[in-house]
């Protein structure tokens, strides 16, 4: 638990600086476009946050090379609480794909994961398969014919397609995209064959008949598609696969100031205002505690480097 033991460090070592945190405006570092999943979400949530901590928080887009670049950026900021990172999955699988300018477990301390949500596994409404079990039936015995898409190199939902390839032992081809968008339309054209799709951005699709849904990634059921299966329970044992949004801080930052920062964001994710907000673009509150949180995030480094080393996965 390297991410456990560096944070308890650090927490044991930091002055005691959060007595007048926040006495300025906080810059809220979200390492992608504005407009994507990330980036909604931490809108939703700074705005509260600014509300709970009587402070302004402003959204600066620092996208680019799956997110390192704005951690990059708040690696080397100042440890002072002033300058927060929003980052999302890509956090934990850069490190297994990239030679990063930063360290992920030594360079930053987890202050929360905010938010989850599940990807779903869909195909076009004239698709022959029905079910994951079609697609895997026929994957298996043309290997090679089939494709997945992604939103890039490195995506949660190329890891989607990497690990139920490892988990069953199909060859299906990854067909990145520079963004969700445009794979979303080439998946209901036809173009290429699944995609395993943030929730928030293809639901509308489901509900709206342009896609089928052959499963969800979560642990369970989605409530909003109740009559569709997990992959688990289509067969592949212990696939889990879900989302996740969380706020980070430079390493060396004072553990009241972390602690304060915490505190915030857990009244925040607790409000029903902003449950209602998040949960219609299918993302769930979590508000794990920093440990919680450090542990999740070295559990799924390790997770996806094994993944990346089992498949060989290289990217540009």
């Amino acid at each position: 638990m390297k991410a456990s033991l560096a944070l308890c460090a650090v927490l044991a070592g930091a002055p005691v600086l959060a007595a007048g945190y926040p006495s300025q405006t906080i810059t809220l570092v979200v390492p992608y476009a504005a407009g994507g999943g990330a980036d909604n979400a931490a809108r939703i949530i700074a705005k509260a946050l600014s509300e709970q901590l009587g402070q302004a928080i402003v959204i600066d887009n620092k996208s680019g090379a799956s997110g390192s670049i704005g951690a990059a950026l708040v690696a080397r900021s100042s440890p002072d609480g002033y300058t927060v990172l929003y980052d999302a999955s890509a956090f934990a699988i850069n490190p297994a794909l990239r030679k990063l300018p930063y360290d992920a477990r030594k360079d930053f301390i987890p202050v929360s994961q905010a938010v989850r949500v599940p990807n779903i596994m869909v195909v076009a409404k004239n698709s022959p398969f029905n079910s994951l079990g079609d697609f895997i039936k026929a994957a298996k015995a043309e290997p090679g014919k089939y494709t997945f898409a992604s939103y890039g190199p490195g995506s949660l939902a190329q890891m989607a397609g990497e690990l139920l390839k490892k988990d069953t032992g199909i060859d299906i081809v990854h067909i990145p995209y520079k963004g969700g968008a445009p794979a979303l339309v080439d998946v209901i054209s036809g173009q290429v064959n699944t995609y395993f799709a943030n929730a928030a951005s293809s639901l509308g699709y489901i509900t709206g008949g342009q896609l089928k849904a052959l499963a969800v990634t979560s642990p369970q059921r989605m409530s909003e598609l109740p009559n569709v299966p997990t992959v688990a329970e289509s067969g592949i044992k212990g696939f889990a696969v879900e989302e996740w949004n969380g706020f980070l801080v430079p390493a060396r930052t004072p553990a009241d100031v972390v602690e304060k920062l915490h505190a915030a964001v857990q009244a925040v994710l607790a409000r029903d205002d902003v449950k209602t907000q998040l949960g219609k673009l299918g993302l769930v509150p979590v508000g794990s505690s920093p440990k919680q949180f450090a542990d999740f995030i070295d559990a799924e480094i390790r997770r996806w480097t094994e993944v990346v080393k089992a498949n060989n996965i290289v990217t540009n």
